[in-house]
């Protein structure tokens, strides 16, 4: 087992290589979010939140600035046609970067009133976006700007083609990092909770999905991150959940065990598997530090 890996069972030790190191991409960023991977571009696209850029990761060229202003942009996946969804906090709105780098905002309302500010999304194979709206973006200026919020907090989807927004959940207090599972019937969604109370509720849930999409019934616990909470999340082929932490990123079985960790110096934000073709090796944002290990197991991929 490599140097700051930990395994609390047997199956962790199956997805880990021996011979790959966690490795150092970048360093020197406020805060991290968002990550993408790109695969056409052989590319990762991540924030540097409180710095309002979006920045560029390649194998060849390093890092690089890819768009600036991003409006306070956080997470951001993939669409069906390979144009990049993001949560602009700013905007407090989701949008679409278009091949030809303009941006389309494609929804900020919901019944009149102001999204708060979106803060990550997944892009289901039917087409639709998924995010969540919790109030992080519009509780300080440091990524975002401090505003009132006109709704409560919730997971909702968006059909593009038609616009129509709905609520999938409102039972969260703070929806963070969501991830659906391989074959769709599950979506995990990070509760990180209210963080103005003294005690918030902080744990990792998932929804139960038809193979619709239509939600099954209402949010049950799936795990708790311990240490810290979690926050952004990604899922290998095996339906297995890489969930960020304060110490680093947790691997749970989809039974929920917690499978293994790997430790990290600074509380890890978000993460996404990346590198082509193979998809084996999972990024991280640790605060202000970029990561990268290879592993032996490959990020999902969707119909």
């Amino acid at each position: 087992m490599p140097e700051g890996f930990v395994s609390h069972d047997p199956r962790f030790d199956r997805l880990v290589l021996d011979n790959a190191p966690v490795e150092c991409l970048g360093s020197d960023f406020r805060w991290i979010e968002g990550l993408v991977w790109m695969g056409d571009w052989n590319a990762l696209l991540f924030q540097d939140l409180p710095r309002d850029r979006t920045m560029m990761w390649a194998e060849a060229t390093g890092v690089s600035v890819w768009r600036q202003p991003s409006g306070k942009a956080n997470g951001q996946a993939r669409d069906r046609q390979g144009r990049v969804i993001l949560c602009s906090n700013l905007a407090r709105a989701v949008q679409r970067v278009e091949h030809d780098g303009s941006l389309t905002t494609l929804a900020d309302r919901f019944e009149g009133r102001r999204l708060n500010a979106p803060n990550d999304v997944a892009v289901r194979s039917d087409g639709t976006i998924w995010f969540t709206d919790p109030t992080y973006g519009i509780a300080n200026d440091y990524e975002g700007l401090r505003q009132p919020s006109e709704l409560r907090p919730a997971v909702y989807r968006l059909d593009p083609g038609t616009g129509a927004l709905a609520v999938v959940s409102g039972a969260f207090d703070g929806p963070n990092g969501l991830a659906f599972s391989p074959d769709e019937r599950r979506l995990y969604v990070a509760e990180t909770g209210d963080q103005t109370r003294p005690d918030p509720v902080q744990v990792l849930r998932v929804l139960d999905l038809a193979p619709d999409g239509a939600v099954l019934g209402t949010p049950r616990d799936f795990h708790k991150i311990s240490p810290g909470y979690t926050d952004g999340l990604a899922v290998d082929e095996s339906g297995n959940v890489w969930s960020s932490a304060a110490d680093g990123v947790h691997c749970l079985a989809p039974d929920g065990a917690l499978l293994g960790r790997i430790l990290l110096p600074a509380r890890v934000s978000n993460l996404c598997f990346g590198g082509s073709p193979q998809r084996n090796r999972l990024f991280v944002g640790a605060s202000h530090t970029l990561y990268a290990v290879f592993l032996s197991v490959r990020g999902a991929t969707w119909p």
